[in-house]
């Protein structure tokens, strides 16, 4: 007769579990062991990518950017910046199969590799319209030239605020000497290893997987002109990213991750 998991049972799945290539020869182990894991809302079989950030200044960073979303200044526009990087022109060795009822469309496990190329966006956060440029490289020069794209194109009468990543060309000496000469333009860092953090991401997960995952792309010129046309298609009818978490929420949870960790290493 099946006796109903308990606590005790999940605990030594827990401790016992085999890895993930051993196969169970006995279903009824198997059936078993599954309705343990089932019953305390366990599943081995799926995991997350995951990383607490290191950065000293997380909080103020933290309470910085999210103020931004949740309460931005008045006669300002905030925006995310970022950069897409190594982009690839992807072209498939034979044409795939058409979806078909009964049938998913195909394309080929191989393919063949025309170069890459690197977007630059800037997100209105209000309005969720994106301004988009394709460059070969993403060293302080292209950053600095979409700089002033974005600036050139926004409304003279208000500031502009801007989140950006950690990354080493947002802080060049000839950024910070351009951005001195541009009173109304104010860089936002995020914390180190807090992409999540930055909302363009979002646009960059719904152009990958719309635009690109099963894109081909005959050349880099081809690859550059379809992730254009997408942006100028997003524009037409943009939709903005919400933010809806407080600094706090966000502050509780991160805490709570870091108190596991501390638990886990001395342990």
């Amino acid at each position: 007769m099946f006796a109903y998991p308990t606590k005790k049972h999940s605990c030594q799945s827990l401790t016992t579990c085999p890895g993930f290539g051993y196969h169970f020869k006995r279903e009824p182990l198997h059936s078993f062991v599954s309705r343990v894991w089932q019953s305390v809302g366990l599943k081995p079989h799926l995991e997350k990518t995951f990383k607490v950030s290191n950065d000293p200044h997380f909080e103020e960073k933290l309470c910085d950017v999210v103020g931004l979303y949740l309460n931005p200044p008045d006669n300002a526009i905030v925006f995310c910046i970022d950069e897409k990087t190594s982009i690839q022109a992807l072209d498939r060795t034979q044409p795939g199969l058409p979806l078909k009822k009964g049938r998913c469309g195909t394309m080929t496990h191989d393919y063949k590799r025309n170069g890459t190329s690197t977007l630059f966006a800037a997100l209105d956060v209000a309005t969720g319209s994106v301004t988009g440029k394709c460059y070969q490289k993403y060293t302080h020069k292209e950053f600095l030239k979409f700089l002033k794209k974005v600036e050139g194109q926004a409304d003279k009468d208000k500031d502009l605020h801007i989140i950006v990543d950690n990354y080493s060309t947002h802080k060049h000496e000839k950024v910070r000497n351009w951005l001195k000469r541009n009173k109304r333009i104010f860089l936002h860092f995020i914390p180190t290893s807090s992409s999540w953090l930055n909302l363009v991401e979002r646009f960059f997960g719904v152009l990958t997987q719309k635009q690109l995952k099963r894109g081909i792309f005959t050349s880099v010129d081809d690859l550059e002109k379809k992730i254009i046309e997408y942006i100028d298609t997003n524009n037409k009818n943009p939709k903005p990213f919400v933010w809806t978490k407080s600094a706090e929420e966000i502050l509780e949870k991160v805490n709570r991750a870091r108190s596991t960790l501390d638990n886990i290493e001395l342990n």
